[in-house]
Parts: C-alpha cells; structure tokens; sequence
C-alpha cells in the first residue's frame, strides 16, 4: 500500500502574497534595519544596565536620534519615492550616534543604521510587471489576463456602435511651462513658509539655449519676507524687492538650485543633479536664508508689500 505525502500549505495565502508584493516595491530589509538600529539605540539608554549606561545628555541624544531613526524607517517603508533624501540622513544619523550616544548603541545600534540606510539607498524598484505583482507566468493575482480583456472589448465596442455616440475627440496636449531665460535669476529671502508642500520632480524647460534640468516643487500657497530678485544675464541687472510676497493658489516653481536653512537649523542645497528635495514637507516647517535660482514661478495671485524695481 503506498501513501502519497502532500506538501503542507501555509495559511493565509492571499494575505502572504500581497505582503510580499507590498515588500518587494520599497527597500523593505533596510527600512527594517534601521527601525531596528533605532529601537536599540532607543532602548539602551532605558535599560536596567545603570551601571554601564547613564541616561544624562547622551541618553537624550541617543532617545532622539533612535526616534529620528525609527521614523526614518518607517519613511522608507511607506514612501519609497523618498529613499535617496530619507537613507542619507539616516545615515549621517547613524554616524552621528557613536559621538552622541553611547557609542552608537555599544555599536550594534550604528552598524543597523549603517546597513540598513546602505541597502535603502542602492534599492532599485523592480521592472513594472514584477512591481504590480505579476508571477512567473506574467499574470496578476486575482486580476484580468489578456483573454479577458479581448472578450470584453467587442462588446464594450458593439454598446458604442449601437448608441450611436460620437467618437471622442483626442484630447489636447498639454501645454508645458513657458520658455524661462537664458540664465535663471537669483532669489534670495529671510524666510519661506510654503502650505502643502510637494516635491513632483525633476523636468526640462525650454530656453533660448536649449533645455534645462530644474527641480519642480508645487505647493498650495507662500510667503516670503525681504523677497529679492536680481537677474544673472552678464549685461545690466535689474531686480526686484519686497517686504513680503505672497504667492497663493496653484504654486509651481522650477528652480535649477534650491538652498536654505531647514528651522534656522539644518542647512542644505538641493538641485537636479544632486541631493533631491523630499517628496512631502510638514506644513509646520520654515526655511531661513533661502536662496535659489528660480528659472520659472506660475501661481494663481501673487501679493506684495512695498515692492519696488531696481537696476543698475
């Protein structure tokens, strides 16, 4: 008598598989790992070791900097658009933990974040079919194959030929920014404070030189105080200054470099070549000292105080 011996199947089969599409279209092992490197350096400071670890300054840093880490984690897991800008500052985080801290968490802490941000940053998303979650044979989970799609359109086809209505017109193209100068103009201002900060990527404008590579940022509405703008041409300058300009509705700029102190605090430089802006921006952060080569702005109503022209 033979018996034949079934492999087991493990539950939840749906749930497993949709868990493993969600994981293989973000840096899933290095966002995990420097969750992991966060919650060590958390939880070092608050262990019962009182004979090795004092809570004092470090401790603060090391609560704070494995906090920063924890969420930059979860950034990487739940905006996987955002890995280059999130995976270096967890990585300057975790650098900055062995001199903060208690040596980066007895070390284990730093070397998490070290890896974890590592693999973040040289993540690749997966070719199209294999991010929607198509298997081996091409096909989606729980979705329509071709042969589905061939049967529904002749009767899709039959219901418009039967009602008569008309074709569609194509639609318009859509018209692309205006033609920016030649150089961009330098803007310079004491404070930005944007609503509903977005950072859409970067795209080419059309000069009189040819295209140039900007970085597009759309926002709902800002405010600037001590606006300045001079222009960058090589021949007379001219500018304009305003006590404050209010930008509202709509808000695009395409700028070639975009410079600034984050909260007064952390200042960097952001261009389309370099480091990318973030994809999203709380709406309680405020840049100091901004400066940027503004190659185009559209907004729906601009308004100003004490503006004035300038030439020279």
């Amino acid at each position: 008598m033979l018996l034949s011996r079934t492999r087991p199947r493990l539950p939840f089969p749906g749930r497993r598989q949709r868990l493993r599409v969600w994981r293989r279209t973000r840096p899933f092992w290095g966002g995990l790992l420097v969750v992991l490197g966060g919650a060590e350096l958390l939880l070092v400071p608050l262990s019962p070791l009182t004979v090795l670890v004092s809570l004092g300054l470090g401790g603060i840093a090391a609560i704070g900097i494995g906090a920063a880490l924890i969420v930059a984690g979860l950034f990487l897991w739940f905006l996987p658009q955002a890995r280059a800008y999130v995976s270096v500052h967890a990585l300057l985080l975790s650098v900055l933990s062995f001199l903060a801290t208690n040596l980066g968490g007895f070390l284990v802490g730093m070397l998490l974040g070290i890896t974890g941000s590592a693999l973040a940053f040289g993540w690749t998303p997966l070719p199209d079919a294999a991010a929607d979650g198509e298997g081996p044979e091409g096909h989606r989970p729980g979705g329509t194959g071709p042969g589905a799609l061939a049967a529904v359109l002749p009767v899709l086809l039959a219901a418009v030929l039967a009602t008569g209505a008309p074709p569609a017109r194509a639609a318009a193209a859509p018209q692309g920014p205006p033609t920016a100068p030649r150089t961009p103009p330098t803007v310079t201002t004491s404070l930005f404070a944007p609503e509903g900060f977005a950072f859409a990527g970067v795209t080419e404008v059309a000069t009189a030189d040819g295209p140039l590579r900007v970085l597009v940022l759309k926002m709902r509405a800002a405010s600037l105080d001590d606006y300045r703008l001079r222009t960058r041409d090589g021949r007379e300058e001219y500018g304009l200054a305003a006590r404050s300009l209010e930008l509202r509705g709509n808000v695009t700029l395409y700028l070639t470099k975009f410079s600034g102190c984050i909260e007064g605090l952390l200042c960097v430089t952001f261009s389309p070549d370099g480091l990318p802006a973030p994809p999203v921006i709380p709406p309680f952060v405020f840049m100091t000292r901004v400066s940027a080569e503004q190659a185009l702005v559209t907004s729906d109503l601009i308004v100003t105080d004490g503006l004035r022209l300038e030439a020279s």
